[in-house]
């Protein structure tokens, strides 16, 4: 099981987001706004950031940036989760260390799709070595 820190600051989406999370066996944690984020990225160590980017006190792209230029935090993959739908924002958040872009609305299938291969299955239990 993977731990998985869900930044949005619509209640909503933060339900929807984890509700998808946690079905898919992993726990879920959550920020309402980039500051925050970067404070529970620090204190939990995720293995995985899902960020949104349009967001006060701090937005997803400057969040990300201070997420992976902190040493303690840097390995983390983020993937950006936002309305924002235009390339340059795209190659914008790719340049602030996201691993991944995923426009809303999206699918359930399409941010399943984008967690998993970022980080696995995670829950999936590892095969046994053959007898013999």
């Amino acid at each position: 099981m993977a731990r998985i820190l869900i930044v949005d600051d619509s209640p909503s989406q933060l339900m929807g987001i984890r509700r998808i999370v946690e079905k898919l066996g992993h726990e879920a944690i959550t920020a309402e706004d980039g500051a925050a984020g970067v404070r529970v990225a620090k204190e939990t160590i995720p293995d995985l950031i899902l960020m949104d980017v349009v967001m006060p006190n701090l937005n997803g792209f400057q969040a990300t940036r201070t997420i992976k230029r902190d040493a303690a935090t840097g390995h983390i993959p983020v993937i950006l989760v936002t309305t924002k739908d235009q390339e340059t924002d795209r190659i914008w958040g790719i340049r602030q260390g996201a691993q991944g872009y995923l426009t809303k609305p999206f699918s359930e299938a399409e941010l399943t799709e984008a967690i998993l291969s970022t980080i696995g299955h995670g829950s999936a239990p590892e095969p046994e070595p053959e007898a013999g």
